[in-house]
């Protein structure tokens, strides 16, 4: 690395890493400080990265470019640790109803999102099934989709940890803002800094530097499930709002949930009616419901009116600031992490619709 003053990396959740992995392709040294919580929303996140998605089943905000950069990245951090953190899958989405189904039609004729397509069950019995009818309810039909996947995000964020450990730019601890001597140099303790920057997830909500940030963020749930009668179906199948992700260890990961209200002093506590209300979207999916086995929850990070921000505090020259990836960080943290190194290494300007300073 360059004989520089380190950036001081504020959270190793996936905006954090993604930082970290970026810095470290170009050189420039680091610290990251993480309190190291067993649950985080990017410990449980499932790590998809999905082409079309939502309810307008749109092609998702600049996929081809920012699936690139986070397939190529993750098969660096592949290189690096020995073994894969990113698994291509393809995906079936049901339709919800009959309009859903005539929205879709009208989707593909942008021919960016139709490559995307596999193929199109249009229900009714007119095509094939997508779906086993003895496993899945599919009475709309619904499409194929390639080109996406998932990270494997607990493995991807420990294997990056125990590499920068072995480098020595991991610390665990948490950094308060009246600790950051802001002069000449940036200091923290006894570690002069070029910079700090906070990529601390929905928590930044409450910081001194960042409680002017208009963040909305949500909690959710991700419940691990046995379903061995689903053991041969391997790819993600998303039923409105609700999806089943396979796993390696042939369990599968069912969610989520989506909390707007909740009690920020118990971000870990589901709320029971949103756990039943998945039970029965997956009832509703499911020939023979899986058996639950343990259900995680944490808060997502969203900022409104922007899909992440990156950026310089408009005040403090050397503290930045990278969070609001809500449930896209692993298909966004890569682009942004990449875009926000170029601007503060090079001097790049950072895009206006991502730019902190441009969303006050």
């Amino acid at each position: 690395m360059r004989a520089e003053l380190p950036i001081l990396i504020i959270g190793q959740g996936l905006a954090g890493t993604a930082l970290a992995w970026r810095l470290w392709q170009r050189g420039a040294p680091f610290i990251i400080v993480d309190r190291d919580a067993p649950v985080t929303c990017s410990k449980i996140a499932a790590g998809l990265v999905t082409p079309i998605t939502g309810m307008r089943l749109n092609l998702n905000w600049r996929f081809a470019a920012q699936r690139d950069e986070a397939v190529a990245l993750y098969a660096e951090v592949a290189r690096q640790t020995g073994q894969a953190v990113y698994h291509e899958i393809h995906q079936v989405r049901l339709f919800r109803d009959a309009a859903a189904r005539e929205l879709f039609r009208l989707r593909l004729e942008d021919a960016e999102l139709a490559r995307h397509v596999a193929r199109v069950d249009w229900g009714g019995g007119g095509s094939e099934p997508l779906l086993d009818a003895r496993l899945f309810h599919a009475p709309h039909g619904g499409f194929e989709q390639h080109g996406g996947g998932y990270l494997d995000t607990p493995f991807y964020l420990r294997s990056s940890r125990a590499f920068f450990e072995r480098l020595g730019c991991w610390r665990c601890g948490e950094v308060k803002p009246e600790e950051l001597v802001d002069g000449e140099e940036l200091h923290w303790r006894d570690e002069r800094c070029a910079g700090a920057i906070f990529c601390q997830g929905w928590e930044a909500a409450g910081h001194p530097l960042f409680d002017w940030v208009p963040f909305q963020s949500a909690r959710g749930s991700i419940v691990t499930v046995e379903a061995p009668q689903l053991a041969g179906e391997r790819r993600v199948v998303n039923s409105s709002g609700c999806w089943l992700l396979p796993r390696a260890d042939g369990r599968h990961l069912l969610g989520p949930t989506y909390e707007p209200e909740f009690d920020p002093k118990h971000p870990h506590e589901a709320d029971a009616h949103k756990l039943e209300a998945l039970r029965e979207r997956c009832e509703r999916l499911v020939v023979e419901p899986p058996r639950w086995l343990e259900v995680k929850t944490a808060v997502r990070p969203i900022v409104k009116r922007a899909k992440l921000l990156v950026g310089r505090h408009p005040r403090f020259e050397r503290i930045g600031f990278f969070n609001g990836l809500g449930s896209k960080g692993a298909l966004r943290a890569p682009w942004a992490a990449r875009h926000l190194v170029e601007h503060w290494l090079d001097g790049k300007p950072l895009e206006a619709e991502v730019d902190l300073r441009h969303n006050l």
